[in-house]
């Protein structure tokens, strides 16, 4: 099955009046993070076989990441730039040597770099630096009519630079990965995307259209896009791209949290997944006297809070059984249940935040896995008590099927996926870009592996500092 466009239904929340920041009363002092769940052997089990995906089911030859498993599946270049991380965590786990991980990156970056790129609509991977969103596997082509997405070359980039300050061994493969990865960000031409939404950055560019006149406002997971396009030494874009940005924010209050909404998850956690931002500030977070780190927990915590209340009625939400994000679901179909008319959708954008509720009762795993960090002590007894509750018919090879939505029970009507008698609706793939998260989250949380790599990065200084970001870590030269 194919994903739309990945993030437009998701972006409506940010698109709302900024006015609702009103309330800019910051709440409490940020609690402090459990420790206590950084040995669990849930965790070892989760981390490895969600690893596993991505050694697994990577192409060797080019390093093309499957988009979903094991459903026939194009590439994702977001899924790529997840592989690229996952890999040092693979070799600090000691699942792979740090050969295994250092020959597969550089099959990786040298096969991107090299790969064609030019304004023809066929037999290329990208146009001025950027990506597009879907790739053949196999000869790494633009998919059919996929658009070059800035996002998704962002995440990509994410997982480049991560490999570039990892592999920093004085030999000639660790050398040119350096190499590559330096190459890679350098030649974007970040201030081509925000030609036609200047300052902000558009979300992509067809040939057979040009530039699209929509762009990332924010809440979403666009901070990592808009502090790697303002880091670049070749083409950065405007600073004041990012009051832009936080300008479009929605400051409100939902199920007794205070912070920037945004409705599913993914939104809260993949900019994390590269850059820490426990205790660094920019203007927008100064002004609430928080940061983004405890704006993540806020939405995580709110979440849970959702599915404790349950307004929808939805079967088997709770406080450990919660978890809403961009994923797969059962059938676009509207059907009556529990005397309820009920709204089903395939792939979506699912979440809940202040003014915005996409809930058809399916849950996503990597929702809960991947805020691990942010909120410990119900992030992971959520995972814990999914896998006890649905057993191996949820957490299998490579760890959690993308979906589960115990609601559902028509058989004849799911489009994907398979009806189990009496757990319901469960997810038949895996998809990368919700893979990725869990690896590089939880060993966040367990060592800091990722955030601590990618403070070296004078890019991603460069981009912060030049998004107004003081404070913390990056206080300290």
């Amino acid at each position: 099955m194919r994903r739309p466009f990945r993030f437009a239904l998701a972006i409506a929340a940010a698109l709302l009046p900024a006015a609702c920041a009103q309330n800019n009363v910051a709440g409490p002092s940020p609690a402090p993070i459990s420790r206590a769940y950084v040995n669990d052997p849930f965790l070892d089990t989760l981390q490895q076989r969600t690893f596993a995906f991505f050694w697994e089911r990577t192409n060797p030859v080019n390093g093309l990441t499957p988009d979903r498993w094991p459903a026939k599946s194009f590439s994702s270049v977001a899924a790529v730039g997840f592989a690229l991380t996952a890999y040092p965590i693979g070799v600090e786990r000691r699942w792979i040597t740090r050969d295994q991980a250092a020959q597969r990156t550089l099959t990786t970056l040298r096969w991107f770099y090299q790969a064609p790129q030019s304004s023809s609509p066929t037999n290329v991977t990208g146009n001025w630096g950027f990506f597009y969103h879907f790739l053949d596997m196999d000869t790494g082509y633009r998919f059919q009519q996929v658009e070059l997405s800035t996002i998704d070359t962002g995440l990509l980039l994410g997982g480049v630079l991560f490999a570039q300050v990892y592999y920093d061994r004085p030999d000639p493969v660790e050398g040119a990965i350096r190499a590559y990865a330096d190459s890679l960000y350098r030649r974007v031409e970040w201030t081509r995307a925000t030609a036609p939404t200047a300052p902000r950055i558009s979300m992509g560019w067809k040939p057979e259209q040009g530039w699209f006149n929509w762009s990332y406002n924010g809440y979403n997971e666009a901070m990592l896009l808009y502090v790697l396009a303002l880091g670049s030494p070749t083409h950065p874009i405007d600073a004041a791209a990012w009051p832009a940005f936080t300008g479009t924010y929605k400051w409100a209050t939902f199920e007794g949290q205070t912070h920037v909404n945004f409705a599913p998850l993914f939104g809260h956690q993949y900019s994390h997944v590269w850059i820490d931002f426990r205790g660094i500030q920019d203007a927008y977070m100064r002004g609430r006297g928080l940061d983004y780190f405890e704006n993540s927990r806020r939405a995580t915590i709110s979440q849970r809070n959702y599915a404790v209340a349950n307004p929808g009625a939805w079967r088997d939400y709770s406080g450990d059984v919660w978890g809403l994000s961009a994923n797969d679901g059962p059938s676009d179909t509207v059907l009556v249940i529990d005397g309820r008319s009920r709204q089903f959708w395939t792939y979506r954008a699912r979440g809940a935040a202040a003014g915005e509720i996409q809930d058809d009762g399916t849950l996503a795993p990597t929702a809960a896995a991947s805020s691990i960090p942010f909120a410990p002590e119900i992030a992971v007894p959520a995972t814990k008590a999914m896998r006890a509750k649905y057993g191996n018919e949820l957490f299998q090879q490579y760890g959690f099927l993308d979906g589960i939505n115990p609601t559902f029970h028509d058989a004849g009507a799911a489009r994907a996926g398979r009806v189990h008698p009496t757990i319901g609706w469960i997810d038949t793939d895996y998809l990368g870009i919700d893979q990725g998260p869990i690896v590089a989250m939880v060993e966040n949380y367990r060592t800091g592996l990722v955030w601590n790599y990618m403070k070296r990065s004078p890019y991603i200084r460069r981009g912060l500092e030049r998004a107004g970001f003081t404070g913390g870590w990056l206080a300290i030269q």
